[in-house]
């Protein structure tokens, strides 16, 4: 049996612990958060210079060296459009949420929309980039599809994902599969068919304007993917429709 003084030797052992533990924890909780605070601007500066080169990325071939902001400011020109395709006053790209707007009904969702402008005549329109945002086989993919001047044929597209399986689903985000959308047709003789990534891999799509070869092994993903652009293209119908929508410069 422990004598008094082995007792108290210990309640002081166990309060020191506690306290030395609960300093630390209130030490790192505090470098975390001033850590966090101060690089906050930072990292908001690396994603939307990460976000800018996505956009760009699908419609132009970036080399090593391009000033990225110099050709974005200059030739990219963001609004953001309601379901029947008008600009919201007021609203800047950068000020939707895409994950918020996957949410809501598509005819209550704000859409962004950049528009790639020529460099020799800024009110040409060359390209129209639209954000889109879906669900795939773990967690959430998104992306970019940019949409030539005729406003039906594909420039380009950039897929991202937060948890696609290694080697299988997460190949969305590969030029490989990326590609394969180049020069599709989203429209046929005037209705939204969108593209479709077919089941299986290894087969020839060229001739069809609407399908594009399919990832082995990785259905579930490019179910995913072709639900997210049906779902985001048909919200983007009106404002292709109409061709040209004005824009407060």
């Amino acid at each position: 049996m422990p004598t008094k003084t082995e007792d108290y030797n210990v309640r002081q052992s166990n309060t020191y612990i506690i306290l030395y533990s609960a300093a630390i924890t209130i030490v790192c909780g505090g470098l975390l958060a001033f850590a966090s605070v101060s690089l906050k601007e930072k990292q908001d500066a690396n994603i939307a210079m990460e976000k800018k080169q996505n956009i760009l990325s699908s419609v132009i071939t970036l080399k090593e060296g391009d000033d990225i902001n110099a050709i974005y400011e200059s030739q990219v020109k963001g609004f953001v459009l309601d379901y029947s395709g008008n600009v919201k006053e007021g609203l800047k790209p950068e000020q939707v949420d895409l994950a918020k707007e996957y949410k809501k009904a598509p005819a209550d969702r704000l859409l962004p929309v950049y528009e790639f402008r020529s460099q020799s005549d800024p009110n040409k329109v060359e390209y129209a980039v639209m954000p889109v945002f879906g669900y795939g086989l773990w967690n959430n993919i998104s992306g970019f599809v940019a949409v030539k001047s005729d406003f039906s044929t594909i420039q380009g597209v950039k897929f991202q994902h937060v948890g696609e399986t290694p080697g299988l689903g997460a190949r969305i985000a590969s030029d490989e599969i990326q590609d394969r959308y180049k020069d599709k047709a989203i429209f046929d003789n005037g209705a939204l068919v969108s593209v479709n990534m077919q089941k299986g891999e290894g087969h020839d799509y060229s001739n069809d304007p609407h399908k594009v070869d399919g990832m082995s092994g990785a259905t579930l993903t490019g179910k995913g993917v072709n639900n997210m652009l049906k779902d985001y293209l048909a919200c983007y119908e009106n404002y292709l429709k109409k061709k040209s929508v004005p824009v407060n410069q």
